[in-house]
């Protein structure tokens, strides 16, 4: 399998990235893609109930915890001090797919669209030092930028543009 394309959605906290992201997985899993995500946490975060039998494994010092069933399998992965991995790290991590949507990694040099929302914690436009932003999607009017503009939630049309901007094609 040739490897995936990698599309990011970068923007501030409450840009609507989030939101952008499971509307374009849906999406483009619709239009037949295999899509997987990779998301970045600037915190630490957990994902793993105190007191389960995984929670009290990693707890006890495991280094990686893999939990398995019949419809789905994790694996957490302690860093336990060690630097956290590169991107490409994570990405080498990743089974085939057609698609990586990247939410977050705004300094990655990967091809992204930058979410804006009035509502935003910061409003301070990505686009200007980041010259690899290729779009951006807002919910207001944008006249700062050269760059194509898209509505935040015209999903069809953001995926036409990742699809676009990616090379991807559909298996006819």
């Amino acid at each position: 399998m040739t490897p995936p394309k990698i599309f990011g959605i970068a923007g501030w906290k409450n840009s609507g990235k989030t939101g952008l992201m499971v509307r374009l997985v849906s999406e483009m899993t619709r239009r037949g893609y295999m899509v997987s995500t990779v998301k970045h946490a600037h915190h630490d975060f957990d994902i793993d109930k105190v007191g389960a039998d995984s929670y009290r494994h990693r707890e006890a010092g495991a280094h990686e915890v893999t939990i398995v069933s019949s419809t789905r399998f994790a694996i957490m992965h302690e860093l336990r001090g060690a630097p956290e991995p590169s991107f490409e790290e994570i990405l080498a991590r990743l089974a085939p797919c057609d698609l990586v949507l990247i939410e977050g990694y705004k300094r990655e040099p990967i091809p992204k669209i930058e979410a804006r929302r009035l509502e935003s914690a910061n409003r301070e436009p990505l686009a200007p030092t980041d010259p690899h932003i290729v779009a951006i999607a807002a919910d207001h009017p944008v006249t700062d930028s050269d760059l194509p503009v898209f509505d935040l939630d015209d999903t069809s049309a953001i995926a036409d543009f990742v699809e676009t901007t990616t090379g991807l094609r559909r298996e006819t």
